[in-house]
């Protein structure tokens, strides 16, 4: 089955079940994906559906600092909410520590010696981690690594 196809399935779900934020949660991805498929008018693949997904979680984890900033809690738990559902989506995320051992090994690799080479570094591990961590937790754990 197809990711296309498991959100439709999930959206019929959520809809017999009255689950108002999975419904508005994938509601919102499949509109996401008809956007790009409009606008360059061709099938999305599953890999660019995993990337649309990765940047709305993305997109949500910058809301949640945001909400706090503005003593918003409600807002803030629904947030999570939707990143919970929008992660079951993606391949199991990577903790922090397997992060830094990707970094290791890619610092290792290409003879990196200090911070001048993140640039390097981070190039070399995106395509490693895509889907599975954000670009942020990367560039922390470099810094890490760093210091």
């Amino acid at each position: 089955m197809s990711l296309k196809e498991k959100l439709m399935e999930d959206l019929k779900y959520s809809m017999k079940n009255k689950d108002t934020i999975r419904k508005n949660t994938v509601t919102m991805v499949r509109a996401a994906i008809k956007q790009v498929e409009v606008d360059q008018r061709r099938d999305v693949p599953d890999e660019e559906i995993l990337e649309i997904i990765s940047k709305q979680v993305k997109e949500k984890r910058f809301a949640i600092e945001e909400f706090k900033k503005g003593s918003r809690q409600d807002l803030v738990d629904l947030t999570e909410k939707e990143i919970e559902i929008l992660l079951e989506y993606l391949p199991k995320q990577l903790t922090e520590e397997e992060v830094e051992a990707i970094v290791i090994e890619i610092i290792k690799e290409i003879n990196a010696t200090s911070m001048k080479d993140i640039g390097l570094i981070m190039k070399a591990v995106m395509p490693k981690v895509k889907g599975k961590t954000d670009g942020n937790i990367v560039n922390k754990v470099v810094k890490k690594v760093f210091s």
